[in-house]
């Protein structure tokens, strides 16, 4: 009885990178910059002086951004971000960009 021999090709397997989008904050006249940090804090699990460095951008520049994700992450934390909005009736909106 011969056993039979089976031999493995080598290939090579690549794995590309997820595409990344920029979640940005968008400045609005009614959302407190105190809810604002609490959104970042956590929603973004930023620190407080991160969130309140990027809560004075939305509010002196006009938008902030608030981190790079992937499409399925950014999408729930848009999400997340509004219901926290829609819950304390502020406008907060987050958009995202792709990098």
């Amino acid at each position: 009885m011969s056993e039979k021999v089976v031999y493995k090709e080598d290939t090579k397997i690549e794995f590309k990178k997820p595409k990344m989008y920029k979640i940005i904050l968008l400045n609005d006249d009614y959302s407190t910059m105190e809810f604002v940090v609490e959104v970042l804090v956590k929603v973004f699990h930023k620190s407080v002086a991160d969130a309140t460095q990027i809560m004075l951008d939305v509010h002196q520049k006009g938008k902030g951004i608030v981190g790079a994700y992937t499409y399925d992450i950014a999408s729930t934390k848009i999400a997340q971000v509004e219901q926290m909005a829609a819950e304390r009736d502020f406008p907060l909106a987050a958009v995202m960009e792709p990098e």
